[in-house]
């Protein structure tokens, strides 16, 4: 830990910020060099260190720790790179020891002296420890790596790349009708964790997609931020709401982004670097071999990149394609227009017919779909879509704003048929009848009365009162026009469109208030940004600029050896300006002064720390 701890304080301040980004560790309680020494060489911070070094780094560390643990003292470059040689390493990776030896020693995982190379003793034992179990002995870590797999198939790469295209836009396709379908009726979470059965069988019937599927189609919309949690219900977020505005390839490169940020940058560089026709199989393998340490963290970045990009048209049946390569390297954009190539061109144009249905010959336009949908149920979702016009639908419009005049306007500007009388005559009708009944906030003396609904057509407000589809409200009749509920306003209005009567929403003055049935869940705003690592490096960073530092660091050292037992060579000012080297095993620092036990002499020594002069660990044979 010395060493460590030594190896800590000469480092520059962005060359150590740099080490500790690659370490995983908590930073409460660190209160010097001493603590993160500690600390980084504790078993999780280990574990977590070596689980991502690569096979070249671990061959590299588990010889320099049979070196040491042979000859119970510090090793060298050369040595180790004669120790890989022995053991049947190629010539590129003996050649590499100097940078390998490098790189750990800029992770803290070794001290680098010059030629010279310590291994900390918890680094030693946690490596043993594992070798064996879940990583390979030095033998057959510094084993030649396998040849790079060299593409033989005679596939068809065309007949690939449609099909992955396919695949991409039927997923964007989906994962649009998910949100449209929130935006009517949000989906309840259960207390243990997913959506409740109705509510994804639901959505799986709207997103035209399995049950069994829905779950991932449910998460990747969830990492994009386009359905949020409020309380117990997910509800399409305002980001979601502008994602369904934008075009299919701008849809799919939002998933595709996502999907990107969220795999661990060493394994996109690892499938950059091998052949193209990696087959999913073959990629699980060269990543295990490549990763030996890696575990869970391994296996989880794996299944992200496979199977998700099965779904996103990145691979057909474990069969890498051009998309999957671009992303992988960054180029989304060239991905998202080499698929959007094959996706089914979108339309602006409908066909308006007697039964009352809108027929789109393909997709329709976001802006236009989101429009029709405003007044019209869609019956059927595919290439070429379904809606149909009804009375309930047509009231649904009018409540958010919608009129006779703009629907009608709206159809004649899509329709290549013009619009049929059956059409126009039921949206004129709707529009009549909109409004028969009013739905308002209750005065203050109907309390505990909530909301009023008033109608000027008797026979209707008697109908509402017996209406058993309205028992749940609990209308209670006062009049001959009137009824009144204990519920919300907007409950009972929502509630009365559902059972198909014409009800408006209106304000205490009579004017008709336009309502949309559930809120967009807003994205939170980002976190303030937090810098815990410069906070600790200014706790722990003391420049040694005077004596009383220089004696504070030497004490710290002497009680880091004290709690770890360790058998330290110190160097002690004598009289006449010489120097004496002691082995000296510290016992306790205290009011200036050192007690330790003299490995040698088998004395207990006193010494004032002004005397000592420097301290370095003891050499590792005695």
């Amino acid at each position: 830990m010395l060493e460590l701890a030594a190896r800590l304080r000469a480092l520059p301040r962005p060359d150590l910020a740099a080490a500790l980004q690659t370490r995983e560790f908590d930073t409460t309680g660190i209160r010097d060099l001493f603590d993160l020494a500690e600390v980084l060489l504790a078993p999780d911070s280990l574990d977590h260190a070596i689980s991502r070094l690569d096979r070249p780094r671990l061959a590299t560390l588990a010889a320099a720790a049979e070196l040491t643990t042979a000859d119970h003292s510090d090793t060298t470059v050369d040595a180790i790179a004669v120790e890989l040689g022995r053991l049947g390493a190629s010539a590129d990776l003996t050649a590499a020891v100097p940078e390998l030896v490098g790189r750990l020693a800029e992770i803290l995982l070794l001290v680098l002296d010059g030629e010279r190379v310590h291994l900390p003793g918890a680094v030693s034992s946690r490596l043993a420890v594992r070798i064996g179990r879940d990583v390979p002995d030095a033998a057959e870590l510094a084993a030649p790596a396998p040849p790079v797999l060299v593409g033989v198939d005679e596939v068809d790469r065309t007949i690939l790349d449609r099909r992955a295209s396919e695949t991409a836009y039927a997923t964007v396709a989906a994962t649009a009708e998910l949100l449209a379908a929130l935006g009517v009726q949000p989906a309840r979470e259960l207390a243990k964790g997913g959506l409740t059965l109705p509510d994804s069988k639901r959505l799986a019937e709207v997103c035209g997609i399995d049950l069994e599927a829905l779950p991932r189609l449910f998460h990747r919309a969830d990492e994009a931020g386009l359905v949020l949690r409020d309380g117990a219900y997910w509800l399409e977020s305002d980001v979601g709401a502008a994602w369904t505005q934008c075009n299919a390839a701008d849809r799919w490169q939002r998933l595709a982004e996502q999907w990107l940020s969220r795999i661990p940058p060493m394994l996109r560089e690892l499938v950059a670097r091998r052949s193209e026709t990696l087959s999913s199989t073959d990629l699980r393998d060269d990543v295990r071999w490549l990763y030996p340490a890696g575990g869970r963290w391994l296996d989880d970045g794996l299944d992200r990149l496979v199977d998700d990009a099965e779904a996103l048209g990145l691979a057909v049946a474990g069969e890498p394609v051009e998309s999957g390569r671009l992303v992988l390297a960054g180029e989304v954009e060239r991905a998202a227009a080499i698929l959007s190539a094959h996706f089914p061109a979108e339309v602006s144009r409908v066909y308006l017919q007697h039964d009352l249905t809108v027929v789109a010959p393909g997709p329709l336009e976001p802006a236009l779909d989101a429009r029709l949908r405003g007044f019209a149920e869609v019956e059927a979702r595919d290439l070429a879509s379904t809606y149909r016009v009804s009375a309930a639908s047509v009231n649904r419009g009018l409540a958010a704003g919608e009129s006779a005049e703009t629907i009608l306007e709206f159809l004649l500007e899509i329709s290549l048929t013009g619009i049929p009388q059956p059409v126009a005559y039921l949206v004129e009708e709707a529009s009549k009848r909109f409004g028969s009944v009013r739905v308002a906030s209750a005065d203050d003396a109907e309390f505990p009365a909530r909301t009023v609904v008033r109608s000027d057509d008797e026979q209707l407000v008697r109908t509402l009162a017996v209406d058993q589809a309205l028992s749940a409200i609990g209308l209670r009749q006062v009049g001959p026009h009137r009824l009144l509920s204990r519920f919300a306003p907007d409950v009972v209005f929502w509630a009365l469109s559902d059972a198909r009567y014409p009800a408006a929403a209106e304000d205490r003055e009579g004017a008709i208030l336009r309502l949309r049935r559930h809120h967009l869940a807003q994205s939170p705003p980002a976190p303030p940004a937090t810098d815990p690592l410069g906070a600790l490096l200014d706790r722990v960073l003391v420049v040694a600029d005077d004596d009383a530092t220089e004696v504070a660091w030497l004490a710290r050292q002497l009680e880091a050896a004290a709690r770890a037992k360790e058998t330290l060579t110190v160097t002690v000012r004598m009289p006449g300006g010489t120097t004496a080297d002691y082995l000296l095993a510290p016992a306790s620092v205290a009011n200036g002064r050192l007690r330790a036990r003299d490995r040698k002499a088998d004395i207990e020594r006193t010494l004032p720390l002004s005397a000592i002069a420097a301290v370095v660990p003891a050499p590792s044979n005695v």
